[in-house]
């Protein structure tokens, strides 16, 4: 699969969640996606939140995976 099918994979994954992210004045970047793993950064402030671990955990990463299982993270 050539990388820009694989990021555009990625980030119709990332609409799904960013509205979760959005309701909390957050969101989510696709930085890159190199060797089937993908790089992500968190915006707004979802970046100072205590549970933004969690959130990319049990959200973010877990919607990837279950979608996209060639994924590293």
């Amino acid at each position: 699969m050539v990388a820009f099918d694989k990021e555009q994979e990625v980030r119709e994954i990332l609409d799904k969640v960013r509205p979760a992210l959005l309701a909390d004045a957050g969101n989510i970047e696709l930085v890159k996606v190199e060797n089937d793993e993908v790089f992500l950064k968190l915006y707004g402030t979802c970046q100072t939140c205590p549970v933004a671990d969690m959130t990319m955990k049990d959200l973010v990463i877990y919607t990837i995976k279950e979608s996209l299982p060639w994924v590293k993270l």
